[in-house]
């Protein structure tokens, strides 16, 4: 598709936009000189991102006093996002602006493609994603797969956390829908993955999250409207977090975080709420890529006939002949392909 050419009074917006932000970059750092002139700024030291908004970034002190401030960027400073460690200069002023000078490096970073196509990060220094379903809004085995897939290519340590589980009991919800879920969750039980069953309004529940969630730094992920938000409340009470309802034409969420936040457990560890995301798209990565992403793939690539086989029709293809053999599920190789053909769109 040929690139759209922009009209005359398109392009004089995107540079008068384009202007005005290099404008209040040169006034921010002439700002910062100045403080730094005046001796307004601390000694530098290390710090977290515990929210990002824009140019600017709300960092936490790793150092005592432990203080919390928003902070400029430095014009050098790569892209930042929450739960990256920088180094940083607090304002001496409590209600000054401090200035963050440089990011320290990552040891994971979880990211998606926007609707341009252009990588965004979400996280960093995650150690667990917690893909958060739940009965209501109806889970789907290629949604599952998509986070799962971005998971095992980042190295970052998936948990499927069955929020609402409480609608699986007691007739509370139809017979067939219930044996559709727990068949859909079957599956990934039985190639590994941890399955976490639990409610926001169930102490028991919540107690074996808390324990997974412990000393450990984990984000939240998943559609809108499976509970996300109401679960931190619950672990995390005094934090509020807005909760939507579910839409009554279409049983999905209604978006109820915009930015992603940091929080910290008393017992141990840390959380960062994402802005919830009902497309994961996996544009990024490569067909090869993809199929790496399927855990239980791993004993037959490399083995097919052909080095450029597809794993549809070609003949020698080891991972058809797995499926043949019930060694990989039906479901989960229709579920590759559907991810990879959706790389065409």
């Amino acid at each position: 598709m040929s690139k759209r050419k922009l009209s005359r009074q398109q392009q004089w917006r995107i540079d008068k936009i384009q202007n005005e932000r290099n404008q209040r970059a040169l006034r921010q750092d002439e700002q910062v000189s100045e403080h730094f002139a005046e001796g307004l700024y601390a000694e530098l030291q290390l710090g977290l991102i515990t929210a990002h908004f824009g140019r600017q970034v709300e960092v936490e002190s790793l150092e005592a006093p432990r203080i919390k401030q928003l902070c400029h960027l430095r014009a050098k400073v790569d892209q930042l996002v929450t739960g990256d460690q920088v180094s940083w200069r607090p304002h001496q002023e409590p209600q000054g602006i401090g200035v963050v000078e440089a990011r320290q490096e990552r040891r994971s970073l979880l990211a998606r493609p926007d609707t341009r196509g252009v990588m965004k990060a979400i996280a960093a220094n995650v150690d667990q994603l917690l893909l958060v379903i739940a009965p209501e809004p109806e889970p789907f085995a290629n949604l599952i797969d998509r986070y799962l897939v971005a998971a095992e290519h980042t190295g970052i340590t998936p948990i499927l956390l069955l929020n609402k589980w409480d609608l699986m009991q007691d007739g509370k919800m139809e017979t067939e829908r219930q044996a559709k879920v727990r068949h859909l969750l079957d599956v990934y039980t039985q190639l590994g993955y941890t399955l976490l069953p639990t409610s926001a309004y169930e102490e028991t529940a919540l107690l074996a999250l808390k324990d997974q969630l412990k000393d450990r730094v984990s984000v939240f992920v998943g559609q809108s409207g499976v509970g996300k938000s109401s679960l931190i409340n619950a672990l995390l009470p005094g934090v509020d977090l807005r909760v939507g309802a579910l839409s009554a034409e279409t049983r999905k969420g209604r978006h109820t975080t915009t930015t992603a936040r940091l929080f910290h457990f008393a017992e141990g560890g840390q959380l960062i709420d994402s802005p919830g995301i009902r497309e994961f798209s996996l544009g990024f990565l490569t067909p090869q890529e993809i199929a790496a992403g399927f855990r239980e793939f791993e004993p037959y690539l490399g083995q097919c006939r052909f080095r450029d086989c597809k794993h549809q029709q070609d003949p020698g293809c080891a991972l058809q002949a797995a499926v043949a053999a019930g060694q990989i599920s039906t479901s989960r190789f229709q579920s590759y392909h559907h991810l990879v053909a959706s790389l065409q769109n």
